[in-house]
């Protein structure tokens, strides 16, 4: 019974199947028309003759299709992008060296000053008399080392007289002694001699000490007069420090002193900045520093107004900031005008060495599994390679990218749906830079 049903069931199927899916083929078969099966058998060669190239298509078929791009480098100038602001070339706070009063007016802040003009002018007080103290002082020590000075030739003379009666009372004692030896002088003769000889040795000694103390005298004459000279350079300069002068051509940050204010020693008098030339400080990072030298050209625009200035870079840091781990760069920059103040925001760009580069559309950068930046290649064979990059410049036309081989053929497109060593099938569009 089972059997007859599945029989049964066989032959529905059957018949479905040729009356719904081959209703044509069926009904030209019980109509017997000729060109049914003409036509059938047409089709069986048609499709018997394309099952060699569809094989061929589906194999192709069966890799991801990319669109790629034949890209090779070029030479391109490049430039270390930096921010950073404007500093005055040099600024100064003048201060006070002495104690006293300003009796000179004020000079209001702004105002441009010439190096070496008068600031701030203090009261001399008593410091001209003590100048003149220290003058006389130098006059008497003078005076007194003359004195000194003739002291010494007389007391060497001195010791040249006492020496001469020293000769004369030896041969007096020599003399003595040997008419004593004969009986033909008396001993008190003899001693005599002796004292007189002693008499004469004690007045050359006090001849030399004349003569010491002479010297003696002429040092400390000249160790007067050095002392008088250092008093009198010292007033000089206290009276030189009365007039507190700027140091430099610049402009004046706040007010002079005003008049009567009493300055002390360190007090503020004014403060002076530099602007022409004007300095652009920045900080470059350390995967940057290595394309900076002393002595290139550089660029910058000012965010206030948009103003554009050149210059070059007169420093380069060889110590990092501790904190930022970046290096201080300086470009001197002209401004005669005085237009460029100090502080502003400037957008800098430093010129470097060329260096090949691709243009190619930001959106073929892709990342990698390691999530580096990167563009994804395709070689002769249809192989999938991942390349790095470094992003150069962006530009309105594309990136140009660094690091990559001379020539390369990168996937602009599906470029996100493949990885490193598959095989693709790439499709190449031509390159319209």
């Amino acid at each position: 019974m089972r059997i007859v049903s599945l029989i049964l069931a066989i032959a529905v199927g059957a018949g479905l199947y040729f009356w719904i899916i081959e209703r044509e083929r069926t009904l030209a078969f019980i109509a017997g028309a000729p060109e049914a099966a003409e036509t059938e058998a047409t089709a069986t060669s048609e499709d018997a003759a394309a099952s060699a190239p569809d094989e061929e298509d589906a194999a192709t078929g069966a890799l991801i299709k990319v669109v790629a791009r034949a890209s090779i480098a070029r030479e391109i100038d490049n430039a270390v992008i930096l921010r950073g602001q404007t500093a005055a070339a040099r600024q100064v706070e003048i201060r006070a060296e002495t104690s006293s009063t300003v009796i000179s007016p004020p000079l209001r802040k702004g105002a441009f000053v010439e190096a070496g003009q008068l600031m701030c002018e203090l009261d001399p007080g008593t410091r001209e008399s003590a100048l003149a103290e220290a003058r006389a002082r130098l006059a008497e020590a003078i005076a007194s080392k003359t004195e000194a000075q003739s002291r010494v030739p007389e007391a060497e003379s001195r010791v040249i007289e006492a020496q001469a009666r020293i000769d004369e009372a030896l041969v007096n004692q020599n003399a003595a002694r040997r008419l004593s030896e004969d009986g033909f002088a008396a001993e008190t003769r003899v001693k005599n001699a002796e004292a007189a000889v002693a008499a004469a040795e004690a007045s050359r000694e006090a001849a030399k000490a004349s003569v010491t103390a002479a010297k003696s005298g002429l040092q400390s004459a000249n160790a007067a007069i050095e002392s008088a000279t250092a008093s009198i350079a010292t007033a000089e300069k206290e009276l030189e420090r009365l007039e507190i002068r700027a140091p430099f051509s610049g402009l004046l940050e706040s007010d002079t002193a005003e008049l009567g204010t009493l300055l002390q020693q360190g007090s503020l008098c004014a403060t002076v900045i530099q602007l022409d030339p004007i300095k652009l400080v920045a900080y470059a990072p350390e995967t940057e520093v290595a394309r900076i030298e002393v002595g290139a050209l550089a660029g910058a625009r000012l965010a206030a107004g948009g103003q554009e200035v050149t210059g070059e870079v007169t420093f380069l840091s060889r110590a990092a900031d501790e904190m930022t781990r970046t290096f201080r760069v300086e470009i001197e920059v002209p401004n005669a005008d005085l237009k460029i103040r100090d502080g502003q925001t400037a957008e800098i760009a430093i010129s470097a060495a060329g260096e090949k580069a691709h243009l190619l559309p930001s959106s073929a950068l892709t990342l990698n599994e390691d999530g580096a930046l990167g563009l994804r290649t395709v070689d002769g064979a249809g192989v999938v390679a991942f390349n790095p990059a470094t992003v150069v410049r962006d530009t309105a036309q594309g990136i140009w990218l660094a690091g990559l081989p001379d020539e390369i053929n990168v996937i602009v497109v599906g470029q996100e749906f493949v990885t490193a060593g598959v095989t693709v099938a790439p499709t190449f569009q031509e390159q319209t830079q």
